[in-house]
């Protein structure tokens, strides 16, 4: 297995407010997904969290080049 030094990944974004969106977003220092997203708007955050469902560019890369994030709830600044 070959050892992926990707720093990013794909978020996607798949239902709430801002369904169908993708932003880049770093990995963890562990080198794992990051369990939620945070999304700043205008006067709010959007909170999505980590799914299970990911995608890699190629069977022997370690880690993911898109990972799906659900809505979770919205914090009001």
């Amino acid at each position: 297995m070959s050892t992926s030094t990707a720093r990013t990944y794909t978020a996607k974004l798949t239902d709430g407010p801002l369904e169908g969106k993708t932003l880049s977003a770093d990995f963890l220092e562990s080198g794992d997904p990051r369990p939620t997203v945070d999304i700043a708007g205008q006067g709010k955050t959007y909170v999505y969290a980590r799914t299970s469902g990911q995608e890699f560019e190629s069977e022997d890369s370690d880690r993911p080049s898109a990972v799906n994030y659900r809505y979770l709830t919205t914090n009001f600044d």
